[in-house]
């Protein structure tokens, strides 16, 4: 008997699919399971194609409770115009073997890192956190955005990027995620008084200053492609309590504590990862200073939430 051929979602399929998936769940017990070792998470591998024609990285997880394994692939590749840069993940058997689905990660990667996030926010803000600050409008930004509101009972919100003040259909992007967002014209106007700053941008060099912050505050921030890419200052992680997604894999990747360590920074610094936070083995900031968390995209992640996908898709077709 032959194996069945595995599922190819596009990316429309996943745009109706998402409202019905609990992502910041599949997140948070996929981390758990990565503190009780029912999960592997290798490193992540960076790919450079020849004569400079762009790169791809590899990102690996395998879940040993579902009994999945898989691999999302996230290619640059260098065009005389704009870069392209997608990426599909695939899903596998861990019991056969065979392949389950194929599917474009776009989405996905945009939710599960705004999800992630969300996971280390829910852990690590302070429990009366009241003023959001979101550095960027895209639409990282708008999904960050729309996976915190619902952590905290926030009594101001506020946005920035270059361009918010004049665009009007990006502020109405951002208002359509919540009514009560406050566009701003500069960094300092959105994070003053502060309690959770997201940065949510594609910038390879700082975003923020920690003078800008006017009072202790947890900020996040994201990866992208650009080599060390860094949205603070790396000196800044010596005077900060630092958190990450993972950190068997972070430090080796995430461009601020890199460019740190040749500053006398050093990873077993770190306070704590999401495995840590949410099994509550690790110390949680006592914001006497500055907190600070960086994902830089776990491929562990990525299988998470292709697997979400994968059992409501075979469970919708189970009913028809």
């Amino acid at each position: 008997m032959k194996p069945a051929l595995p599922l190819v979602v596009d990316e429309q399929t996943i745009r109706e699919m998402l409202p019905a998936l609990d992502i910041k769940g599949a997140l948070s017990a996929m981390f758990r399971a990565l503190a009780l070792e029912q999960a592997v998470q290798p490193p992540q591998t960076l790919t450079l194609f020849p004569h400079d024609a762009g790169d791809f990285i590899t990102y690996l997880g395998a879940l040993a409770g579902e009994k999945v394994f898989g691999a999302k692939l996230s290619p640059y590749l260098v065009t005389g115009a704009a870069p392209i840069v997608t990426a599909w993940t695939t899903l596998m058997s861990m019991e056969t073997g065979h392949p389950l689905m194929l599917c474009d990660a776009g989405l996905l990667t945009t939710e599960r890192t705004a999800a992630t996030t969300a996971v280390a926010i829910d852990q690590l803000a302070r429990a009366d956190a009241a003023r959001l600050a979101v550095v960027g409008a895209g639409a990282v930004a708008l999904a960050h955005l729309r996976h915190a509101l619902p952590l905290r009972a926030w009594q101001s919100i506020r946005v920035f990027s270059p361009d918010l003040m004049r665009d009007e259909a990006k502020r109405n992007a951002v208002l359509a995620v919540d009514s009560r967002a406050q566009a701003c014209a500069s960094v300092d106007a959105c994070v003053e008084d502060a309690d959770v700053v997201m940065l949510c941008t594609s910038s390879g060099r700082p975003v923020l200053k920690r003078e800008s912050l006017t009072k202790p505050a947890l900020v996040t921030s994201i990866s992208t492609n650009v080599p060390n890419a860094h949205e603070i200052e790396p000196a800044w992680l010596l005077d900060m309590d630092v958190y990450c997604d993972y950190w068997k894999t972070t430090p080796a990747s995430a461009g601020e504590m890199k460019l740190a360590a040749q500053l006398g920074w050093s990873p077993e610094r770190i306070e704590g990862d999401l495995p840590a936070l949410v099994s509550g083995t690790c110390r949680k900031p006592a914001y006497e200073r500055h907190a600070f968390f960086r994902s830089i995209g776990l491929g562990l992640e990525d299988v998470a939430i292709a697997h979400a996908l994968y059992r409501h898709l075979s469970d919708k077709q189970s009913l028809q």
